[in-house]
This record gives C-alpha cells, sequence and structure tokens, in this order.
C-alpha cells in the first residue's frame, strides 16, 4: 500500500483497545479487530493522524525499511534540513560583525 510514502518518519508505540471497533491496516490492507494486540503508527510524529497496524506489519515494515524512525531520517539529511546550520551567531556577534558597516554609512553632521 502507498500509505508509507505520506511521511519522512515514524513513530510508533504498542496499543491494545477496549472499545469492540474495526481498523484496516494500512500496510496490508486486512480486518485489524481493535481489541487485539497491535501498534499506533504516527507519520512524523503528527499523533492526530494516527494509524493502527498489525505488530507483525509494522516488524516487517521496519526490516524492509520502509517505516524509518526520525533518527534514521535525520542521517539522511544536510545538516541544514536537521535544523543544524554550521554557525549559529549571536545578536551581539552580527552587531559586532555590522558596527564598521553601521559607522561608514551614517551622514556626517557637519
Amino acid at each position: 500500500m502507498a500509505w508509507t510514502n505520506e511521511a519522512h518518519w515514524y513513530d510508533w508505540r504498542a496499543a491494545q483497545n477496549r472499545k469492540p471497533a474495526q481498523y484496516r491496516c494500512p500496510l496490508c490492507g486486512r480486518q485489524l479487530p481493535a481489541m487485539s494486540d497491535h501498534m499506533l503508527l504516527f507519520p512524523d510524529g503528527d499523533h492526530s493522524r494516527r494509524r493502527h497496524a498489525h505488530a507483525a506489519c509494522v516488524f516487517k515494515a521496519r526490516r524492509e525499511g520502509r517505516l524509518p524512525t526520525r533518527s534514521e531520517w535525520l542521517k539522511t539529511q544536510s545538516p541544514a534540513a536537521q535544523g543544524r546550520p554550521g554557525r549559529r551567531l549571536s545578536a551581539k556577534r552580527i552587531l559586532c560583525a555590522l558596527r564598521p558597516r553601521l559607522r561608514r554609512s551614517r551622514p556626517s553632521d557637519s
């Protein structure tokens, strides 16, 4: 199924629901009784988009590399995409670097 292509990475946890409901596993497409042992998948860590899946399907997809964790996905990204720029500049450092330019650009008072 194409469901696994909708996110870059996944979180998951074991789940067991007590209400009598039926879900469809997004990984295999088969029925999933809510009262059976299964797992919740969170695409990109978003709990509002959670999906119920068979534990065996989740383990199989993990072995095949179709459900990467956030840390696994980040290893494939550039440092900028990871939110880690090469060098962070503080406001003080930026002002010190700009100060000579600011002095030159001021109009003379005479």
